[in-house]
């Protein structure tokens, strides 16, 4: 486990930029001007900005072009997500979690501790941990983690290669007029507002097979294998065939304003349910299962 007062994560790096600056922290303040002077002195007080060599940068430290400056990201009064991670494998090169709902996997926004990946390197102590794929902070279910730098290449080509077979679980509106399984494929851009994706015209670079799992009394639940792995495709291309997934805050509208406090009780009706793939060191056949439910 990690000290309690020592920063869970590994710091970001800027390289100065070129300016006229007198110091370190006048070129911090400019660079980053949504952070205070005052919290720039804080965190230089607390040994939080360093230089290329790890040793504390202080107030007064000359500014120069190019010079490497490490820091570590806080968020003021970062929100509390009241809900547990669980690991369901962990061996010398892979670490295999639950995420819940609300959760995301790397630091963001408002959120750096309360992240998974921040969770997990506090609970196993290994600061050497890398997400491999990532999964959206709305949705539950499996995200692969790296464990080892050794490896992590060869696990990283998997994803790259589409050598590793992800299934999603979802429930939303019945569909009865379509023939299932349906292949969704469609063109992603960058919607409006900015965290959103749209479907366009062109050339497809995404594909979704999606297959009905059970027709329930009011939704039905889908499963999803997504082919490709674009920003919120399961989300898009299933309010794109008139059946959002429950409790979407984005789709097929934004229903929640920008900085409006979760709703814990409208979870995503969405999970990352499987893993499949050959393990690339030994070639054996890997499968991992999420012990979480819709």
């Amino acid at each position: 486990m990690l000290p309690s007062d020592q920063p869970t994560l590994r710091p970001s790096t800027l390289h100065l930029p070129a300016g006229d600056w007198a110091s370190v922290l006048d070129c911090l303040c400019a660079h980053f001007p949504a952070i205070s002077r005052d919290v720039w002195l804080q965190r230089m007080a607390r040994g939080r900005v360093l230089d290329a060599q790890g040793e504390p940068i202080g107030a007064d430290h000359p500014y120069r072009v190019g010079l490497r400056v490490h820091y570590f990201r806080e968020v003021a009064a970062e929100p509390q997500i009241p809900f547990e991670e669980a690991i369901v494998h962990v061996d010398e090169h892979l670490l295999v979690a639950d995420k819940p709902h609300f959760l995301s996997v790397m630091p963001a926004g408002a959120y750096v501790e309360q992240t998974l990946l921040a969770r997990l390197v506090k609970r196993t102590g290994n600061a050497d941990l890398v997400p491999l794929h990532r999964i959206d902070r709305h949705t539950a279910g499996l995200v692969l983690f790296s464990t080892n730098p050794q490896t992590r290449g060869r696990y990283q080509a998997m994803f790259r290669e589409r050598a590793i077979g992800k299934r999603y679980e979802a429930l939303a509106a019945p569909l009865p007029h379509l023939q299932f399984p349906v292949v969704r494929e469609t063109r992603f851009e960058a919607g409006e507002p900015f965290f959103r994706m749209r479907e366009a015209p062109g050339v497809a670079n995404t594909c979704t097979r999606i297959e009905v799992i059970e027709k329930r009394a009011e939704h039905w639940l889908y499963g999803l294998e997504p082919v490709t792995g674009k920003k919120h495709q399961l989300r898009v291309h299933m309010a794109a065939l008139g059946a959002a997934i429950l409790n979407d805050p984005f789709y097929p509208e934004v229903s929640c304003a920008e900085g409006e406090p979760d709703n814990y009780s409208r979870a995503l009706k969405l999970l990352a349910r499987g893993l499949q793939f050959s393990d690339p060191l030994t070639g054996e056949p890997r499968s991992f299962e999420s012990r979480l439910s819709l």
